[in-house]
C-alpha cells in the first residue's frame, strides 16, 4: 500500500496530477480542488490512500493530513465512493467539515455535488462522533462534552445540544449547561 509520494509534477488539472518519481515512474493521482489550488511548487510530497476495484487502482493524494483522515473516513460510508469523497474534500476544510457535522448542518452537506438529502442525513448519522485525529483537546472540549452528556441525561436529543452548545460563548461545563437549558426550550 502507497501513504506517501514525492515527486515532480508534471501536470495538473484542477482534479488531478501525474507526479514523476526520480526513478521515472510517473503516477496519475486524484486531488481535491482545495489541494490543487494550495500546491504552489513543482516538487511535493502527497500523502496517499490507494483503492483496488475490481476494474482499476486509484491513488488519491491530499497535502494536508486532515483531509486525508476526512476522506479515508468518508469512503467507509455506505454509498459514498471515493468520487463523492473527493467532491467532500474540495467543498470543505477539514475543519469545516468537522463544524458542518457537530452542528448537523444538513444544508451544507448538501451542498456537496452528488449528495441530496438522504445522503446528508446519513453521512450526518454515521459521522456522528467525527473529530480529526490530530486535533487538540482543550478544557473547552472537555466542557462541551461533560455538558453534552448532562443535558442528554435530562432527554434532550443529542443534534439539539451539538448545536446550541456549537455557537455557545461559555467556557465553563456549568455556564455551558444554563446557556443551554436557555436556548433549548
Amino acid at each position: 500500500m502507497i501513504i506517501a509520494i514525492e515527486g515532480e509534477v508534471v501536470y495538473k488539472e484542477p482534479t488531478s496530477l501525474h507526479l514523476k518519481l526520480p526513478n521515472g515512474l510517473t503516477y496519475l493521482i486524484h486531488i481535491s480542488l482545495n489541494c490543487s489550488s494550495a500546491i504552489s511548487q513543482n516538487r511535493l510530497i502527497l500523502h496517499t490512500t490507494q483503492i483496488f476495484k475490481e476494474d482499476s487502482q486509484n491513488l488519491y493524494g491530499f497535502l494536508d493530513q486532515k483531509e486525508k483522515q476526512m476522506f479515508d473516513r468518508v469512503i467507509k460510508i455506505n454509498g459514498i465512493g471515493p468520487s463523492t469523497a473527493l467532491a467532500i474534500c474540495s467543498t470543505f476544510t477539514p475543519d469545516d467539515f468537522a463544524n458542518a457535522v457537530l452542528t448537523q448542518d444538513v444544508t451544507a452537506i448538501k451542498a456537496v455535488p452528488g449528495i441530496g438529502p438522504k445522503s446528508a442525513k446519513r453521512i450526518l448519522v454515521e459521522l456522528g462522533d467525527f473529530r480529526l485525529e490530530n486535533e487538540q483537546n482543550s478544557p473547552l472540549d472537555g466542557a462541551k462534552t461533560e455538558a453534552l452528556m448532562a443535558l442528554e441525561s435530562l432527554g434532550f436529543k443529542k443534534e439539539k445540544i451539538q448545536k446550541v452548545l456549537a455557537t455557545s460563548k461559555a467556557q465553563t461545563t456549568q455556564e455551558l449547561i444554563k446557556e443551554a437549558l436557555k436556548n433549548l426550550r
